[in-house]
């Protein structure tokens, strides 16, 4: 019997199972795939180290706390500057003026726009159902700011800027601190999640891969446990609560719908939005831009941001190697859209940006979208963690506090879940 049993290896699942090892629970993490990390994992490719989805690792917040909880360091190096905008060539550090400087140059309505950040750190938000496109079309017609403000939505949610409620962008940038303080692992983001789970088993806690969940078992409106699948045999593993970091749709189906009643279920189906990304992996010989963070870029069709990971993590790619990784977002990023057409735009986009790129070495390409998209919902449509089970619960980028994003919204929805799960451990007197 384990006290908590959590599906899925990714960012939500592990650290919610590393908070619920040290505060001294018997916990067992069951993952399908080979490795650890889901969507933020990576995988070795000629010799080139190459990131799956995410890369940035937020420091000096939740995900650090969770971290310390199972006494392992955070093996990532932070560059500086951390984030900059490319815009008609020019290169613009945020970091010296913020908003103001950023748009001061572009429009007239700078300040206008800088005032309503304010306003929304106040509590001074536009309702829920204004994107962010209509929110800024309030402000300027300016095309190079909504190009930006475009990408950002992009990079942070993997959205445009008409599929975003303008209330989440907002939260997101105003109060969530917004990626101020992040780092790249040195051995692929996979190497961070490797760590954790590390931490997890140095607590006796348990991660086995390969082990595929067949059903999540319910009796009388309680889990009871598991059947997983492994190496051809399946196992009842029984446990008193289950944490899900595969997705409210998935779980629903591994639980069966009757268990969580129509209204839950209708409220699934038209809520969750999940948004799509490409992630291009890229070497060049010469290195195309002398930056060591995240760019984040004004007009393009569909490129959003990209980052040399080699700049601070040389041991990524083989010696004489810049290692690039760059993110587009498809127009729709929420809805169905042409695969083909969407790369090819967006390598465009890089070819118009950087002419050296067009003598690069292609290491992946990779689309993320329905079933393993870059967000399961994106941010503004997300679900509850709670479920109509009273041990069941969900963790991870569906169920992201509001306005949240990245990998740092999974162990924030990690730290809450397991809060509910220590409390449903404690009045069940274990």
């Amino acid at each position: 019997m384990y006290d908590a049993v959590v599906v899925g290896a990714g960012a939500g699942g592990l650290a919610a199972a590393a908070r619920m090892v040290a505060a001294g629970r018997k916990v067992m993490v069951v993952e399908a795939r080979d490795r650890v990390g889901g969507r933020a994992s990576s995988e070795v490719i000629d010799g080139f180290t190459v990131n799956i989805g995410a890369i940035a690792i937020e420091l000096g917040s939740i995900f650090e706390e969770t971290m310390s909880l199972v006494e392992m360091p955070v093996d990532v190096r932070e560059p500086s500057p951390a984030t900059v905008f490319y815009i008609d060539g020019k290169v613009i550090n945020p970091q010296k003026g913020g908003w103001g400087l950023l748009l001061g140059g572009i429009t007239k309505s700078a300040a206008k726009i800088a005032t309503k950040f304010a306003d929304a750190r106040k509590g001074e938000l536009p309702e829920e159902h204004i994107s962010t496109k209509e929110w800024l079309e309030g402000y300027t017609k300016n095309e190079t700011v909504h190009a930006l403000f475009r990408n950002l939505c992009a990079a942070i949610f993997a959205a445009n800027a008409d599929e975003l409620p303008a209330r989440a962008f907002l939260i997101y940038f105003a109060t969530k601190g917004a990626f101020k303080r992040f780092g790249f692992c040195p051995r692929g983001t996979l190497g961070v999640w490797q760590d954790m789970a590390k931490g997890i088993e140095n607590k006796g806690g348990e991660v086995r891969l390969n082990t595929a969940v067949k059903k999540i078992h319910v009796e009388e409106g309680r889990v009871t446990g598991l059947t997983v699948e492994s190496a051809g045999k399946e196992v009842f593993i029984a446990s008193r609560l289950v944490i899900s970091n595969a997705g409210p749709a998935h779980t629903v189906e591994l639980v069966g719908e009757t268990h969580f009643g129509a209204a839950y279920v209708d409220q699934m189906r038209s809520t969750l939005k999940p948004a799509a990304n490409i992630v291009i992996n890229f070497a060049t010989r010469e290195r195309l831009i002398d930056l060591p963070g995240l760019i984040t870029f004004g007009k393009t069709r569909r490129i959003c941001n990209m980052g040399e990971l080699t700049y601070t993590c040389p041991e990524l790619a083989p010696a004489g190697w810049h290692q690039y990784v760059a993110y587009a977002v498809p127009r729709p990023a929420i809805g169905d859209f042409d695969e083909e057409q969407e790369i090819e735009l967006a390598l465009e986009d890089l070819r118009e940006q950087f002419p050296g790129f067009r003598d690069a070495k292609m290491l992946s390409i990779r689309v993320m979208r329905d079933n393993w998209p870059a967000q399961r919902s994106c941010s503004g449509y997300d679900m509850p963690q709670t479920t109509p089970i009273a041990n069941l619960w969900n963790v991870g980028d569906a169920v992201k506090d509001y306005g949240d994003g990245g990998t740092q919204a999974c162990a924030v929805s990690a730290k809450s879940v397991a809060a509910l799960a220590q409390a449903y451990l404690a009045e069940q007197g274990v």
